[in-house]
């Protein structure tokens, strides 16, 4: 159940109304947007009965919740959420192109593609310092040691950082560097992972699993919103399915989908998807044209040398190609004249 606040409703009259969804043994989540609050409800085990609160100072309207993801449905907050990384938002009317290597291997190959995606338009660095490899013996990242560099990177560049947590153990480690945590395809439903980044202060950013579905992938979501964490982005990378021509198949009706079923902001990983450089591009325009907030990208200066996904990460020189290309996409659906959003 969702109650709406009235828009004129005071900090004291939302606290009685968290305090009464409380004392029914249920967990109130406000949320925020728009001109009013609304607050959710959630672990109720059944049935809500409206009436417990809608007689209560300040509340407008009590409504059930039809979704299954509650906290994530645009039932409990029809308006975007926009998502801020390091002063960088990710949401609305203004889509991001996040860049940067598979894996970070050094300061000199980190600052390299740092300075090189800076310059062509990106405004948030990605980069593993801890990889989750199909084989034991590929390389598995560099730590706490790629963790550093990131920061360094933050530092030369003043580009904010994503990178990936794998496990809780290390989920704080990651914390005191990172401006954004990732969660991998594979932990997709590591469900005491998604549960830990709902406690964290950081940004979320939650990857479609290699093979879920929408529903199981919001699911996800709401387990990181439902712990207390309501700064999520969504990021679709591409399902396994039967081809052979790509690594993965990148399904951007999920975007479309999203955009319709909730408020968080999704953005597209094209690199993964495609698993070849030559898919990358045009990949990245059908996702820009489909209505992302953003795009997550590969980019190597030296790929045949990288120590993982080379295959599929863009020169420099493409990246520039694909910032100005896609930028024209994203300017059009976005253009402030438009009465709606895509």
């Amino acid at each position: 159940m969702l109650v709406v606040m009235d828009r004129n409703a005071t900090e004291e009259q939302i606290q009685a109304v968290v305090a009464a969804i409380e004392r029914q043994g249920y967990t109130a989540r406000p949320i925020t947007g728009g001109n009013r609050v609304s607050i959710g409800i959630v672990n109720n085990p059944g049935p809500v009965d409206p009436a417990l609160f809608i007689g209560l100072a300040g509340v407008k309207d009590a409504i059930a919740i039809t979704k299954p993801y509650k906290l994530v449905s645009r039932e409990s907050k029809p308006a975007d959420t926009v998502v801020e990384v390091g002063g960088v938002r990710i949401g609305g009317r203004q889509p991001v192109l996040i860049a940067g290597p598979c894996a970070i291997e050094s300061d000199q190959q980190a600052l390299a593609i740092a300075r090189h995606v800076s310059r062509y338009g990106a405004s948030i660095f990605r980069g593993g310092a801890f990889k989750p490899r199909t084989s034991p013996y590929s390389f598995q990242g560099l730590g706490e040691k790629g963790l550093e560099i990131l920061a360094r990177v933050r530092q030369e560049t003043g580009m904010p950082v994503v990178t990936e947590a794998m496990d809780c153990e290390t989920f704080g480690l990651v914390e005191q560097y990172a401006d954004m945590v990732q969660i991998g395809a594979r932990n997709m439903q590591n469900f005491s992972l998604l549960k830990r980044a709902g406690q964290s202060g950081l940004p979320v950013l939650l990857k479609r699993g290699i093979s879920a579905t929408v529903e199981e992938w919001l699911m996800a979501a709401e387990y990181i919103m439902e712990s207390g964490n309501s700064r999520v982005v969504l990021c679709e990378r591409g399902v396994r399915t039967f081809v052979r021509h790509s690594r993965n198949t990148l399904d951007l009706s999920a975007v479309a989908v999203i955009r319709r079923e909730s408020h968080l902001p999704v953005i597209v990983d094209p690199s993964h998807a495609a698993g070849r450089r030559e898919q990358v591009l045009p990949l990245a325009r059908a996702a820009a044209a489909a209505g992302c907030h953003g795009l997550m990208v590969e980019v190597h200066h030296r790929p045949e040398e990288a120590f993982s996904d080379g295959a599929q990460s863009l020169y420099p020189e493409q990246f520039a190609r694909l910032s100005r290309e896609t930028g024209m996409l994203f300017r059009l659906l976005y253009s402030p004249d438009k009465d709606t959003e895509p």
